[in-house]
């Protein structure tokens, strides 16, 4: 009997140390849904500082806690805002631009920020807050920034023909011209030729910007968002319009025989893409803990230089190194006027829809695409 006993009890104590293991072993791990741009966040590649990973482990360190950052891309605002609508997915933090933040606001589709967990926010630029789309600074922390430019081939395009928006409806390069393969960037771009407003809500207004881009249609090789990258990169395409960062990224790989160039029309969209809470959120403190990790200098220097895109951050565009790591051109091209920023902003920033309106031009872009 003492033999039998002794036996139970051996067995419980080894039990229960092996649920003890099992819980260090097992230990809560938390989660959270990033959606932002494709190509958008500094990864590791080319040992480069891996965002993402690096979020994990100060996790880790700080809180005594894992966390796992489930990281997917979207293509366009729209297709990220179809996803989020339709209830079907739940995101954290989610990277829109400006326009479609107001449109998510003006739908109760956002949180608001408890600033308390992002104290890095310090850092940003007053000309970037208290802006159209969130007048308050209550639901949005500005990411990037930047303006729509041209990039050409001048390899193949002649000097004199790289002016405003004509290049991209000019015949002489037909089946080399690349369109925006989002309604509200290929509308703009028609708009901001014609010195029509883009924020109408005139139907009329957006006929002749539909007659301009069907005029141009027959000219386009390609519909594209990041497909862009490759096409411009190896000479496939020779003219498109796209955010002047990402004119670096494929500066920077472009083949042997290509010569990438870049200029701003006189009018084109200014735009800011800011990190959100949608409504779905799961974890709203640790999706704020996050923004705020993405604000700090080393995780905001690597994204910067990762995407070439502009920062609002002074902790980084007053960065000695991040200065001397970009050079004297992008410096110039992409900070040029960052002081004085919201003033072209308002000027010619797209602004929220009403739902009309848009129902009207995804119709007509439909048919421009279909042609």
């Amino acid at each position: 009997m003492a033999k039998k006993l002794l036996a139970i009890l051996t067995a419980a104590l080894i039990l229960t140390t092996c649920f003890a293991l099992s819980g260090c072993s097992n230990e809560e791990t938390l989660t959270l849904n990033v959606y932002n741009w494709g190509e958008y966040i500094s990864d590791g590649s080319e040992d480069s500082f891996d965002t993402i990973k690096e979020f994990e482990n100060w996790y880790k360190e700080t809180y005594g806690k894992k966390v796992k950052v489930n990281y997917s891309t979207f293509a366009s605002n729209e297709d990220m805002y179809n996803k989020l609508s339709s209830g079907a997915v739940s995101y954290d933090v989610v990277i829109p631009s400006d326009y479609m933040i107001s449109r998510m606001m003006s739908e109760d589709m956002l949180l608001p920020l408890n600033f308390d967990n992002i104290p890095n926010y310090q850092y940003i630029n007053d000309s970037f807050k208290e802006l159209y789309y969130d007048p308050e600074n209550l639901y949005t922390v500005p990411y990037a920034y930047g303006i729509i430019g041209v990039i050409y081939n001048a390899n193949v395009v002649d000097e004199a023909d790289a002016t405003n928006w004509d290049l991209l409806w000019n015949k002489k390069y037909a089946d080399k011209i690349l369109q925006f393969n989002n309604s509200r960037d290929a509308f703009g771009m028609a708009m901001y030729k014609l010195g029509l407003d883009v924020n109408s809500e005139d139907p009329k207004v957006w006929d002749s910007a539909y007659e301009e881009l069907m005029l141009q249609r027959p000219l386009v090789y390609s519909l594209v968002m990041d497909e862009i990258y490759n096409m411009m990169e190896s000479g496939e395409a020779a003219i498109g319009a796209y955010y002047a960062g990402d004119y670096f990224t494929m500066k920077n790989a472009q083949a042997e025989d290509v010569d990438l160039k870049f200029y701003y029309p006189e009018r084109t969209n200014c735009y800011i893409d800011a990190m959100c809470i949608p409504t779905c959120c799961q974890n709203k403190e640790l999706a704020e803990i996050f923004i705020n990790f993405m604000l700090s200098e080393e995780a905001a220097i690597a994204n910067a230089e990762y995407t070439y895109y502009a920062s609002p951050n002074k902790l980084v565009y007053e960065n000695d190194s991040y200065i001397e790591y970009m050079g004297e051109e992008a410096m110039s091209v992409l900070y040029q006027n960052t002081e004085n920023f919201a003033e072209q902003y308002n000027k010619y920033a797209y602004r929220n829809l009403s739902k009309d309106t848009l129902d009207y031009i995804n119709t007509l872009w439909e048919t421009v695409k279909i042609n």
